[in-house]
């Protein structure tokens, strides 16, 4: 069984969690990891780009000469596409480049590249990620203090939305802050460290691993943790 060491914001190694097999212990699939970046590439794509053919160019509705006796090729209009303000042949036209993906493939791509950052020890778990206040010297303070994430893209995974943090971070070109509840294969991909606090490990596990919905998993997690705070109090 995978495991990894939880870290508090001071950078001292507390505990060693142990991790689900089936979402951080899976063989990564690089067939599934391709097909699913490229369809979510391609869905960002709007499709708006737009020319216009010799039906609808503005003008052209008169036979510019004669049909014979110029010498020159006869012509019908000047909006033909051989002409300067003429229409576009084969242009492009609005279209939707939607690709589809299966669920559980997307699921798979998640599970395989959350793997492959526990295996590399690309993963940093912390045991809570909060600011008192919102301040950028303050984060840059406590990334430096995590093991393998020094100039490195950090990609920070909350639980919940904690102004503080998304806004110590906005001025960090390489720190992004996401919701759990948006976590995608790109945005992991793209991001050499993953740093989540242990709330957002238990989510994942939560969905990726016994299946359930995002506000099941919230709401389990809500409660293992005030269950948890009452046992220590």
């Amino acid at each position: 069984m995978p495991s990894t060491t939880v870290y508090n914001q001071a950078g001292e190694a507390v505990e060693q969690l142990e991790l689900s097999e089936q979402v951080f212990g899976v063989i990564p699939n690089m067939a599934v990891l391709h097909q699913v970046v490229t369809a979510q590439l391609v869905n960002r794509r709007q499709g708006n780009a737009s020319t216009k053919t010799r039906s609808e160019v503005k003008g052209g509705g008169k036979k510019p000469y004669r049909q014979k006796g110029t010498g020159r090729a006869r012509q019908g209009s000047t909006r033909a596409p051989q002409f300067r303000h003429g229409g576009t042949v084969f242009g492009p036209k609005p279209h939707v480049y939607h690709h589809d993906v299966p669920k559980k493939m997307r699921r798979l791509a998640i599970r395989s590249v959350l793997s492959d950052k526990v295996a590399n020890e690309n993963l940093i778990v912390i045991n809570e990620l909060a600011l008192e206040t919102p301040r950028t010297k303050d984060m840059l303070t406590l990334l430096s203090k995590f093991p393998a994430s020094a100039g490195k893209k950090v990609l920070m995974l909350l639980p919940q939305r904690d102004e503080n943090v998304v806004l110590s971070a906005r001025n960090i070109p390489t720190a992004k802050v996401q919701h759990v509840s948006s976590i995608n294969v790109v945005e992991l991909l793209k991001h050499d460290v993953i740093v989540m606090p242990v709330k957002t490990v238990r989510w994942i596990e939560l969905v990726f691993g016994e299946g359930l919905s995002a506000e099941d998993a919230t709401k389990q997690v809500v409660e293992i943790a005030s269950a948890s705070a009452g046992s220590e109090a």
